[in-house]
Order: C-alpha cells, then structure tokens, then sequence
C-alpha cells in the first residue's frame, strides 16, 4: 500500500558538526522498525558564512558514514529548496542535519483500517513544547 506518513525534521548543531552521538537511539529506532530513515543531508555553515552540502551517502566520517548505513535512500524527498532555507536560517559555525523519517510503526495499523473498510485521514503531528506551553496555559487557568 506505500509508504507510511513521513516527517521532515531538521536538527541543529550549534558546536558546527555531527559527532554521532545521537547515532545509538537512531539506530534503535531505525532497528527496532518505528522509522525507517528515507533521506538525509547535512549542512554546515563555516565563519565566513559559506555552506557546506553534504550528501549523506558521501560519508565524509565516521559519524556521516554511520548515518550513511542506516539510510534508505528515497531520492527526491529533500528538496533544492528545503536546503536553500536551511542555509538561509543556520547561524554561522553551525551544522544541521535534515533527516526525512518514515513512520513504518502507522503502516500496520493503517492496513488494519483500511481492511476494516475504513481510511486514515489525516495525520497532525504537534511537538512536544508546543503540547507543554499548551497544557501549561491548561493548567494556569485551573489554578485560577
């Protein structure tokens, strides 16, 4: 039946690189089928302001080339425009990592719907500090 949703999300490297640390729980979740890893590019700007593109499957180091093996490339995710902006937006001596994420963990429960003879409509990821400032606001008016 296809893919499942798929979620772009940009991390940012404030120190100017990625060290890999954040490679075990990719690992573990790429492992453990939650996502599955669909494509990825890196982006770093130097002092003078210039940017660095790369390719993930360059794995120009060790921590890329780790990366670069968890990857199921899908080519065409990642736009010329999404890096565009996020070079744009990354302060100078930062890195980020774009990484386009399939949620493979909603595929069996969307095949259970449709079997059932129903149909996923819609999706809404809402992030975390955003649920947090909203159920504090929540709070704050119980409280008075």
């Amino acid at each position: 039946m296809g893919l499942g949703p798929i979620e772009v999300v940009t991390i940012g490297f404030a120190h100017g690189r990625f060290d890999g640390s954040i490679m075990p729980e990719l690992e573990r979740l790429v492992g453990s089928g939650v996502i599955r890893i669909v494509d990825a590019v890196m982006v770093s700007k130097d002092a003078d302001g210039a940017a660095t593109v790369l390719e993930i499957q360059d794995g120009a180091d060790d921590a890329l080339g780790a990366l670069a093996a968890i990857v199921s490339e899908i080519d065409g995710l990642i736009s010329e425009e999404d890096v565009d902006e996020l070079v744009e937006d990354l302060p100078v001596g930062a890195a980020a990592a774009i990484l386009c994420f399939e949620h493979t963990w909603v595929v069996p429960l969307r095949d259970a719907i449709a079997t059932a003879g129903g149909e996923l409509l819609d999706t809404v990821r809402i992030p975390g500090p955003v649920a947090d400032e909203v159920l504090e606001a929540v709070a704050a008016l119980g409280d008075e």
